[in-house]
C-alpha cells in the first residue's frame, strides 16, 4: 500500500507532491534512474567531440560504430532475457551495470575505430541484460497497483539525471580541453559504480529470493513469448508508435532548418520544453491507467496527440515570423504528449501481458519486435517529411493510425494467450 509523504511534503501543494514518489521503493528506484541517467547524460553530451576529436574517428565511422552496436544490441536482446530469467533479474542488473562500467573505464584508451568497435559491442552486451534485468525486476518486485505509476516517477527522474548530466557535460565542453573530454568517462564510470551499489542494495525481488534460496530452476510449463504472436504484434506496434522520438528529435529539427524560416535557436527551447515535459507529466499522465482498455485509450491519445502534431508542423512550410515560431513549437510539445501516453500504454502492457514466469524472456522479445517496428523510421520520416512536404506529413501521420488500429487486435491475441497459458496464481507465486 503507497504510504503518504510525511514531514514537509505534507505541507506542500498536492500538485507538487504529486511529483514526489508515494512509497520508499519507488523513492529507491527514482533515485536510481537519476544516478544512471546522469552518468549516460554527462557522457553523452560531449560524446560526438570525444569519438572524433579523441579517439580521432570520422563521422561516418562513428555511425557505421554505432550501426554495428546497435545490430549487436538488437541480435543479443533475447538471449539477454533468458539469463536475467535464470539467474534473478536484481543479480543480473548489478552485473550488467558493472560491465557497463569496465567499458566507460576503457574508453580514454580506445585508440582506433576497432578498437571502439569492441567496447561498443561489449557495451551493447551489457545493455540488452540491463535493459531486461531492470524492467523485470520493476514488475517482479512491485503490486500490480503500483507498478505503472512506479514507472511513470522512474521515467521523470530519468529526464532529471539526463538534464544534471547534460549541465555536467557542458561543463566539460566549456573547459575546451580534450583532456578534460578523454577523461570524462571516467566521471560516467564512478557513477555507474555507485549504481551499481545502489541496485545491490534494493530488496530482493520474488525471482531472486528463488535464485537464493538455490531452488533449480525449472523450465516453466507452456509455450514462451517466441510463440505469443499478440505480444510479437504489440511489441512491433508499440515500435511503431514510439517513432515520436523521431519526429521529435530528427523530422522536427531538420524540418526547423530546412523548410522554415524559425530561427535555429528555437531548436533550444524545443528541446529544452521536451524534458521539462517529460520531468513533471508522466506522474500525471499514468494516472488512471492500470488496465489493458486504459493502455489502449492512452494509445489512441497518443496517437492524436502524434498526428495533431503532423498537421501543425506540415503547415509551417508556407507561415512567416512569429507565427511559424509558435507553429513549430505547439507541434514539438504535441508530439511530447504523443511520447508521454504511449509510455503509459506500454507500462500497462508489460505488467497485463508478459508472462511472469518469464519477463526477462518476454522484454527480449519486445526489444527485437519493438525494434522491427520503429528502426525504419529516421530514413522513411526524413524523406517523407523533406521530399514529400504536405503529403509526406499525411503519410507519417496514416503510418501511425495504421499502428494504432493494429494495436487492439494484438492486444487482445496477446490477452487470450495469457488465459490460455498462465493463470493468476502464477502471477501471484511469481509477484
Amino acid at each position: 500500500m503507497s504510504t503518504p509523504v510525511s514531514g514537509r511534503g505534507a505541507s506542500m501543494p498536492a500538485a507538487l507532491r504529486r511529483l514526489i514518489p508515494p512509497t520508499p521503493l519507488s523513492r529507491r528506484l527514482a533515485v536510481q534512474s537519476v544516478l544512471f541517467s546522469t552518468g549516460d547524460g554527462a557522457f553523452n553530451t560531449g560524446s560526438a567531440v570525444f569519438l572524433t576529436q579523441v579517439v580521432g574517428l570520422s563521422a561516418g565511422k562513428v555511425g557505421l560504430a554505432i550501426t554495428i552496436a546497435g545490430v549487436a544490441e538488437f541480435l543479443l536482446a533475447y538471449p539477454a532475457g533468458r539469463i536475467v530469467d535464470r539467474f534473478g533479474p536484481k543479480r543480473m542488473w548489478a552485473l550488467s551495470n558493472l560491465g557497463r562500467v569496465a567499458c566507460f573505464l576503457a574508453l580514454p584508451f580506445v585508440g582506433s575505430f576497432l578498437e571502439y568497435v569492441a567496447v561498443a559491442v561489449a557495451f551493447a552486451a551489457f545493455e540488452s541484460a540491463a535493459t531486461a534485468a531492470r524492467n523485470a525486476y520493476v514488475l517482479d518486485v512491485l503490486p500490480t497497483k503500483e507498478r505503472v505509476e512506479t514507472q511513470a516517477y522512474m521515467y521523470s527522474s530519468l529526464n532529471v539525471g539526463f538534464t544534471l548530466g547534460a549541465i555536467i557535460g557542458g561543463v566539460a565542453l566549456a573547459f575546451d580541453s580534450l583532456t578534460v573530454i578523454r577523461w570524462t568517462p571516467v566521471f560516467t564510470a564512478v557513477l555507474l559504480l555507485a549504481n551499481a551499489y545502489w541496485i545491490t542494495r534494493l530488496p530482493d525481488a520474488p525471482h531472486d529470493l528463488r535464485v537464493a534460496s538455490g531452488e533449480a530452476r525449472v523450465r516453466p510449463e507452456g509455450p514462451g513469448p517466441m510463440r505469443n504472436p499478440g505480444w510479437i504484434l504489440t511489441s512491433f506496434f508499440l515500435g511503431t508508435l514510439w517513432t515520436n522520438q523521431v519526429l521529435l528529435n530528427i523530422v522536427i529539427p531538420l524540418w526547423l532548418v530546412e523548410a522554415t524560416d524559425a530561427p535555429h535557436v528555437l531548436l533550444a527551447w524545443l528541446f529544452a520544453t521536451n524534458t521539462v515535459l517529460c520531468i513533471f507529466l508522466p506522474a500525471y499522465t499514468a494516472r488512471g491507467v492500470r488496465t489493458l482498455r486504459d493502455g489502449m485509450r492512452a494509445i489512441w491519445i497518443s496517437s492524436a496527440f502524434f498526428v495533431v502534431s503532423c498537421l501543425i508542423t506540415m503547415v509551417t512550410h508556407s507561415t512567416v515570423g512569429l507565427i511559424t515560431v509558435l507553429l513549430v513549437w505547439v507541434g514539438h510539445v504535441t508530439v511530447t504528449g504523443a511520447e508521454v501516453a504511449v509510455s503509459a500504454a506500454g507500462w500497462s502492457f508489460q505488467a497485463e501481458l508478459m508472462d511472469p514466469r518469464r519477463r526477462g524472456e518476454y522484454q527480449g522479445v519486445k526489444e527485437i519486435f519493438g525494434a522491427l517496428g520503429g528502426r525504419w523510421a529516421p530514413a522513411l520520416y526524413t524523406f517523407l517529411a523533406l521530399e514529400w512536404g504536405a503529403e509526406g506529413w499525411l503519410v507519417i501521420g496514416g503510418i501511425i493510425v495504421l499502428a494504432t488500429v493494429g494495436m487492439g487486435p494484438s492486444v487482445r491475441m496477446a490477452h487470450s494467450f495469457a488465459q490460455r497459458n498462465w493463470t493468476h496464481e502464477h502471477e501471484e507465486v511469481a509477484a
